[in-house]
């Protein structure tokens, strides 16, 4: 009796053992939105990575709406995780979620945009100034230094947006002969892309190139411009499949492709080595490439 008591007390100091490394093995990724074509691709990069490594992924969806993204990550710390990775919604509205991370001591690596506060371990992006710089001299260059040009902006608030609009300013606005008639966000929305150009179109008489902040919005600025039937050339950043298809088709000028799931996947390896005591890069950029037929 002695001994079979013996050996359930192992067996469940085992299996003791093997739920607190399986909790030990748990990650969370809380992903601003899951109803755009890049970050589901960030996410899968980010499954398959930490698939790979052995790990638990937690994804959490914040449906662009940093109160909901507060929560997730409120969720999240309840659990017992390693490390949260965190694509915010919002550079400045994330701070509140970094911040709660850190009162639990749980590491923070953000994804793709920035926080503007709290104490982030890591952060994975695209050097997004360097994007945006090279959308806007592919416009001047395919207009020839002349021509009138629309911005379509993504999230007002986002380090994304910020950054590709800057460097495409620093591109745009040392030619003398282009002129930005307009900016506007439209927050990286396919549908909000298409309903501000539509507006733009009804009050700019001439217009000869947009440059859209993501794919989505620049597939919407197509169709305003294939309704309005004017000639206007469109450029988009991300290099998501729908933005590489219309390239191709001819519809659009170029993407500047993103890599989004080696993002991912370079996320859930930061935190890896974060999770083992490791020291990680404060930076790491992710290369961009101009994508055209």
């Amino acid at each position: 009796m002695r001994k079979v008591l013996m050996a359930a007390a192992a067996s469940a100091a085992l299996l003791g053992s093997s739920v607190a490394a399986q909790a030990a093995d748990t990650m969370a990724l809380v992903v601003s939105t899951l109803n755009n074509p890049f970050f589901v691709t960030l996410k899968e990069g980010a499954e398959s990575k930490a698939k790979e490594l052995g790990y638990d992924l937690l994804v959490l969806d914040s449906q662009n709406d940093p109160a909901k993204e507060l929560a997730n990550v409120e969720d999240v710390l309840n659990q017992d995780i390693e490390v949260l990775l965190i694509n915010p919604t919002d550079s400045d509205a994330v701070r509140s979620s970094v911040r709660a991370a850190n009162r639990k001591d749980v590491p923070v690596v953000t994804l793709d945009r920035a926080a503007n506060g709290g104490d982030v371990v890591s952060h994975i992006a695209s050097d997004n100034v360097a994007g945006g710089k090279m959308a806007g001299e592919l416009i001047v260059e395919a207009l020839d230094g002349q021509g009138k040009v629309v911005e379509l902006q993504g999230v007002p608030g986002t380090s994304a947006a910020r950054d590709r609009g800057q460097g495409f300013h620093e591109a745009v606005e040392p030619v003398e002969g282009i002129e930005v008639v307009a900016s506007q966000p439209a927050n990286f929305d396919r549908t909000k892309g298409l309903n501000v150009m539509e507006n733009i179109l009804q009050a700019q008489p001439e217009i000869d190139a947009v440059f859209a902040h993501n794919d989505e919005m620049a597939l919407g600025a197509i169709k305003a411009v294939q309704a309005s039937g004017r000639d206007i050339i469109v450029v988009g950043f991300d290099g998501t499949a729908d933005g590489v298809a219309a390239v191709e088709d001819g519809s659009m000028l170029a993407t500047i492709a993103q890599q989004a799931g080696k993002i991912g996947e370079m996320g859930v390896e930061t935190a890896a080595k974060v999770a083992q005591g490791e020291e990680v890069p404060e930076y790491t950029p992710v290369p961009l490439q101009a994508v055209t037929k």
